[in-house]
């Protein structure tokens, strides 16, 4: 783990870093953020590379699975803006809710992220107590699991806190989904803890940290 005064870098698969909340004066009517950002693109690539492996860009997903106190859980991801599913803020739907339960909303998909500034879910400071754990995930919608093309960087961003930081672009996987990290909520806390375990499906990754819950297919 790298530590300095902006940024922790959460390096080895294991590495935990934990957050002090109890100076709530620090979160008054701000937001936790949790930003997926990568900068895959052509630039690196020749000519002859871009012929014959094709020039798409990889499209990538943020998203995350969340259990509340009282038993409810559920996931939210990139694949709940399709078709005009996104909604707002305040009203829950498959994106989550900000301003009510369960306090974690996802602000939208982006495809055209290289000239962008990634992806981003939003917790509200005022609804903790209500959350027990989140486990954020990213997947290539689209494409070969390049991932180390991607060099993604997922970022936790706590107000009056450094910002806690895990790179993605050093793993090689031919799975397109991946568990990045998990955070669980203590009434004072919450303590981040670096997963980066590849996997076939949502499901799978279901499975591997036993969420219990039931899939099935989904498309933009």
């Amino acid at each position: 783990m790298s530590i300095n005064l902006q940024k922790i870098t959460l390096e080895k698969k294991g590495d935990t870093h934990s957050i002090d909340l109890s100076k709530k004066s620090d979160l008054t009517s701000k937001q936790i953020t949790i930003n997926l950002n990568w900068s895959q693109g052509k630039t690196n690539k020749g000519f002859l590379s871009s012929l014959f492996s094709g020039s798409k860009e990889i499209d990538l997903d943020l998203g995350c699975f969340y259990e509340l106190n009282n038993g409810e859980k559920t996931v939210i991801d990139g694949l709940q803006f399709s078709r005009g599913r996104g909604g707002s803020k305040d009203k829950l739907t498959l994106q989550g809710r900000y301003t009510n339960s369960p306090w974690i909303w996802h602000a939208g998909d982006d495809r055209g992220q290289s000239n962008g500034s990634g992806e981003n879910i939003l917790i509200n400071p005022t609804g903790i107590q209500d959350i027990k754990r989140v486990i954020i995930y990213c997947f290539i919608y689209d494409g070969v699991a390049k991932w180390e093309e991607t060099n993604a960087v997922v970022t936790v961003k706590v107000p009056g806190s450094s910002e806690i930081e895990v790179e993605m672009g050093r793993q090689s996987s031919h799975h397109k989904f991946c568990a990045i990290a998990e955070i669980l909520f203590n009434p004072n806390s919450m303590q981040v803890k670096k997963l980066v375990t590849f996997h076939n499906s949502h499901g799978e990754c279901d499975k591997a940290y036993n969420w219990g819950m039931r899939w099935t297919s989904g498309a933009k």
